[in-house]
């Protein structure tokens, strides 16, 4: 499914977060936003996720505004894993996870074993099923990150937004989590920090500064050492990847005099 931001802005005290931003995620493609601290990038997530209402804009799955889906239509569309997400009660791991079905499900409605199976599964993709019977808050912070990714799973979505997946996450579980958002077929728009994981796990990247889109492109377009120093404030060297190609960035680190 096709997610489009279409001149999205969104204004709060009279402080313009993200202004005008128009961008477009093709169906089963992933797409990374990036750019500093403050620059708009998690305030643009809210709004596809519907946490946040729009000052003006329209954010479309498909053919449809999403303000006119129901709240439970879009949630069995979009699924999210929040930057902030957090679980304040001690549930279980599987409790957790089985909570992902609650948009395809009436009231206290028991799930089925076709529901049953597809969260054993979605644990075992995230290699957290050992953990099942375990309360989520006694977790670390990266299994809990693993926890909450498989609940969104459990959706079945189509559309998937992600701030900052990979938070808490040792290297091995990163790549784990990147290659399956590549293998999902889902569409999927994450934010990511590291400009180096955005390279090797996005078909395109959207670069946000200001509230405003810089640029977007392919990693190999945007990642250029003109653009990392104008937006991020540093400087890099851009060199390929021996294994795969991807454009990856050295940074400069300057001794401070």
């Amino acid at each position: 499914m096709r997610l489009a931001l279409d001149g999205l802005t969104v204004v709060t005290d009279g402080r313009s977060l993200v202004r005008d931003l128009s961008l477009e995620v093709a169906a089963g493609q992933v797409v990374g936003l990036v750019g500093p601290n403050g620059s708009g990038k998690s305030t643009a997530l809210r709004c596809v996720y519907r946490a946040l209402r729009p000052s003006s804009g329209t954010v479309w799955l498909g053919e449809d505004d999403l303000t006119r889906l129901t709240l439970r239509r879009s949630a069995q569309l979009v699924a999210a894993m929040a930057q902030d997400g957090s679980v304040d009660l001690d549930f279980t791991v599987e409790e957790v996870v089985a909570l992902g079905r609650a948009p395809h499900l009436r009231g206290n409605q028991a799930l089925s074993s076709r529901e049953q199976e597809l969260c054993a599964r979605s644990m075992d993709r995230l290699g957290i099923r050992h953990l099942a019977r375990r309360g989520v808050l006694t977790l670390s912070g990266g299994e809990r990150q693993r926890v909450l990714l498989a609940r969104a799973l459990v959706q079945e979505p189509q559309v998937l937004v992600l701030d900052e997946p990979t938070n808490h996450l040792d290297v091995r579980h990163q790549v784990e989590l990147l290659s399956l958002l590549r293998g999902s077929g889902l569409t999927v728009l994450v934010v990511l920090h590291d400009l180096n994981l955005a390279a090797a796990a996005c078909d395109r990247l959207g670069v946000l500064s200001q509230g405003r889109l810089v640029t977007t492109g392919t990693p190999e377009e945007v990642l250029t050492p003109g653009l990392v120093e104008d937006v991020f404030g540093v400087r890099a060297s851009v060199v390929r990847h021996p294994l795969t190609g991807d454009p990856q960035l050295l940074y400069a680190i300057a001794p401070t005099p």
